[in-house]
């Protein structure tokens, strides 16, 4: 949702509209913590290069307040410890402040991890389809997508280095306003617009990743039946183990939880239902044996009895 309002905050300061802007700061906020690093950085461009000096100073009071505000009291008061993320950063640090106090002062292990093999392969891939539009005359505007691609690049989660996922997304719109700018400015490799459109196809049939719709989503429609038949059957309010792609379908409950077959939870009783799908493991030989580890753990406890099953669907309910 933050994705078209980021632009539209740009032209909102363009135009002189800055309660629209400010609201449009908000919004953005309001999406993700995370953002507020963008919303700085956003303002940090709109106050030197583009000149809007109240935009710019809200936009990095806010994001700057805004990320203190969640990391440090909403998140640690709701859920009892630091955001999730920091995980991804812990050979700089176990806490928010830790990582953000290491950056500086060990540049060392920042630098060795920018080198690291993965990220030279992803700055081209984000790149590489709007390379033909960008100049260094219209380049300003990136500066609201490095916090997005820094946290990718520093980052120990794979996902973040792939355009599959939705990390990258936060540095889209400035990537479009740089090649904006480029083409207003007459610059950029290529300027006809046939030229634009081939390239823009070329690099779309290249990364789109087409075979993933067959083999990771339509294979799931074998059991999608089964998977609704055994979702009815579980009380609204009742706790929840289940995968991640059918924990949305069972949201509004005082506990639902995930998992990926690869571990057993440490506390069963905690749970009324747990519903499982055979065909999440059908990928490798490993994962069927990890699954079935799973099932026969369950049956052990003699706490749960099978009230469905169908095809490779499964649901267990406390006895």
């Amino acid at each position: 949702m933050a994705l078209p309002v980021l632009p539209a905050a740009v032209w909102f300061a363009r135009q002189g509209k800055f309660v629209w802007f400010c609201a449009s700061v908000v919004f953005i906020l309001g999406c993700k913590a995370v953002l507020s690093f963008t919303v700085a950085a956003m303002g940090l461009w709109l106050l030197i290069f583009e000149k809007r000096r109240w935009c710019g100073v809200v936009a990095i009071c806010a994001g700057v307040t805004w990320f203190v505000v969640s990391s440090q009291l909403i998140i640690p008061f709701f859920s009892g410890r630091e955001a999730p993320a920091v995980g991804r950063y812990s050979y700089l640090g176990n806490s928010v402040l830790e990582i953000a106090q290491n950056l500086f002062l060990k540049p060392r292990l920042v630098f060795g991890k920018l080198l690291f093999p993965d990220n030279l392969g992803y700055l081209p891939l984000l790149l590489a389809p709007v390379i033909w539009g960008l100049s260094w005359t219209g380049i300003k505007p990136l500066v609201g997508a490095v916090p997005c691609v820094a946290l990718n690049l520093l980052a120990d989660y794979q996902p973040q280095k792939y355009l599959v996922d939705q990390y990258s997304l936060p540095a889209l719109p400035f990537l479009l306003l740089a090649v904006i700018s480029s083409l207003a400015a007459g610059k950029g490799w290529f300027q006809n617009p046939k030229a634009i459109i081939a390239s823009s196809l070329v690099t779309f049939v290249w990364l789109a990743k087409f075979t993933y719709f067959g083999d990771r989503y339509l294979k799931y429609l074998s059991t999608w039946q089964e998977t609704r038949e055994a979702i009815s059957l579980i009380d609204s309010q009742g706790s929840v183990l289940t995968s991640t792609r059918i924990a949305s379908h069972l949201s509004h409950r005082p506990l639902i939880e995930l998992t990926d077959y690869h571990s057993l939870p440490s506390d069963f009783k905690k749970y009324d239902y747990f519903l499982l799908d055979l065909s999440l493991s059908r990928d490798s030989g490993k994962n069927k044996t990890r699954f079935n580890n799973f099932l026969n753990k369950i049956q052990q406890t003699n706490l749960f009895s099978v009230k469905y099953r169908k095809d490779e669907v499964f649901l267990f309910t406390k006895k």
